[in-house]
């Protein structure tokens, strides 16, 4: 059994890591403590609270359009409880069983992956692709954890090379007695389809490897990509 926190690469506060809220409390009560609904409402009131001063900045005046007066608490609650959940919920307890003796490549391709760019907080929206080599000896976790574990290192302010080494390392971590892990992402991002060059259609494909995964003759690469494409 994994503790949450040994999953964590970034710091906390960073965009990629847990928020500074979340971090305090494991502090004070272990590393399993998670944020109360009180203590998130909290957050999203003084969120909320500083996002329309930043809309009155813009010079809107959101408080009198009908169509935005609520609009700095739905953006807070959204980051909260959807674009940044990462960020304020610690990953639950993975249970892992014996492998029994298999050892050949555990695959789980086409998970989508909704994340955010940490420099214009534009939507990056893809797929991960993830594998594992279990040693004979060693553990499987159960399918839906490999979601999981990618809702955590995704829902989060990013770039796309961090979020791909975060999902590795949470695998390796998790899959105790691997001999390798694969992740690879391929992912369109909204702060080049919406801003800057904007060419829509565009996608950026990232890779992990390690173990068996970067052997030079090893068949286990190319059968992730094998399966990847299929």
């Amino acid at each position: 059994m994994n503790k949450p926190h040994s999953l964590e690469l970034a710091t906390a506060g960073y965009a990629n890591g847990i928020s500074t809220q979340l971090a305090a409390k494991q502090r004070q009560d272990g590393d399993q403590a998670c944020l109360t609904t009180d203590e998130k409402e909290a957050i999203i009131a003084e969120a909320a609270q500083h996002f329309g001063d930043f809309l009155t900045a813009l010079g809107c005046n959101w408080q009198q359009d009908p169509n935005s007066a609520d609009t700095p608490r739905r953006v807070a609650k959204a980051y909260v409880h959807d674009l940044w959940r990462g960020r304020y919920e610690s990953l639950s307890e993975v249970t892992s069983f014996p492998s029994d003796g298999y050892n050949g490549q555990v695959f789980e391709g086409n998970i989508p992956l909704t994340s955010m760019c940490s420099h214009h907080h534009q939507a990056i929206l893809g797929l991960a692709h993830i594998a594992y080599i279990p040693h004979q000896d060693g553990k499987v976790v159960g399918l839906s954890k490999l979601n999981r574990i990618v809702e955590q290192c995704s829902r989060r302010g990013t770039i796309q090379e961090q979020m791909t080494l975060a999902i590795h390392h949470a695998v390796d971590q998790i899959c105790e007695g691997n001999v390798g892990v694969a992740v690879m992402i391929t992912a369109e991002h909204h702060c080049v389809s919406c801003r800057g060059v904007k060419h829509t259609g565009a996608t950026m494909k990232t890779t992990q490897f390690s173990g068996d995964y970067l052997a030079q003759d090893t068949a286990y690469r190319t059968e992730f990509y094998e399966f990847c494409r299929a």
